[in-house]
């Protein structure tokens, strides 16, 4: 009885490694030409890695008088078959979005979205709103922070004035100062 091999070889492992990073880095590309080819090498990259997880390969499976444990693995095949298809669609509707692109507009440069950056001024410009002004430290104490509160019930506090933040004036109003 023969046991299939199924440790993967480094040299694939590393072409799968390789295909990935170039993919990648392809993929954040702003040029739809690269973003097209980066998918081309990505779906290359899952192809081989179906097959390195598939193990190595025997004989055919369901066809002839193969034993089972020799047989290779059929949803390997079917999962590579898939993993084409799905990058020829991608590739055919990236290379008519680069077409188009190149039709329109004479390249096929993926352009900043003009809302995304009103979007982003917007929000940085609104960013001193939201900072958290509970969280600073300030160095005073609670009974520091405590006597500044301002007292609602209209009874005399214990630096002479009403409660209120201001000063009392001979009269005995309190006199406040701006903010």
């Amino acid at each position: 009885m023969n046991v299939i091999d199924t440790t993967p070889s480094l040299a694939l492992v590393l072409a799968i490694g390789v295909l990935f990073a170039a993919g990648v880095y392809l993929l954040l590309e702003r040029s739809l030409t690269r973003v097209l080819l980066g998918f081309i090498l990505m779906g290359n990259g899952a192809n081989l890695l179906f097959l390195v997880a598939g193990g190595r390969s025997g004989g055919a499976p369901l066809v002839g008088t193969t034993p089972e444990d020799e047989m290779s693995d059929p949803l390997v095949q079917a999962m590579v078959l898939t993993a084409i298809v799905i990058t020829l669609g991608i590739t055919a509707f990236v290379l008519a979005m680069a077409y188009r692109s190149w039709q329109l507009h004479g390249h096929d440069e993926v352009q900043d979205d003009l809302e995304d950056r009103r979007v982003a001024r917007h929000a940085a410009r609104n960013a001193p709103a939201f900072t958290d002004t509970d969280s600073e430290e300030s160095g005073e104490t609670l009974d520091d922070e405590a006597a500044q509160v301002r007292d609602e019930t209209g009874t005399d506090s214990a630096d002479g004035t009403d409660g209120t933040d201001g000063t009392d004036d001979a009269e005995g109003r309190t006199t406040r100062e701006p903010r």
